[in-house]
């Protein structure tokens, strides 16, 4: 066992995660940018571009995932801090 004292944090002024969700990427986004692309180079009305056009729009038809839940962590922690708080502040 050692007999340094332990690391002192300093005190949080709040707990709070920073980013709990982050957001999903988009999947047809990679589609859109290359029908662009070919519009750019093509004309938008060119013949060679039918193709990636019918790609971006089966990914805009498919289903989309169903939403997730938004995570709670930073409520709970909010909830937690006064108790964390208040013990802190007795010993002093």
């Amino acid at each position: 066992m050692s007999t340094k004292n332990p690391i002192r944090l300093p005190p949080l002024r709040k707990l709070r995660v920073r980013h709990p969700t982050r957001a999903e990427p988009n999947p047809c986004l990679t589609v859109m940018s290359s029908v662009l692309a070919c519009w750019a180079s093509a004309g938008y009305h060119g013949k060679g571009c039918s193709t990636v056009e019918q790609a971006l729009r089966a990914c805009m038809d498919a289903p989309q995932a169903p939403k997730k839940p938004n995570n709670t962590i930073n409520y709970h922690l909010a909830r937690f801090s006064k108790r964390l708080i208040a013990q802190g502040s007795k010993g002093k």
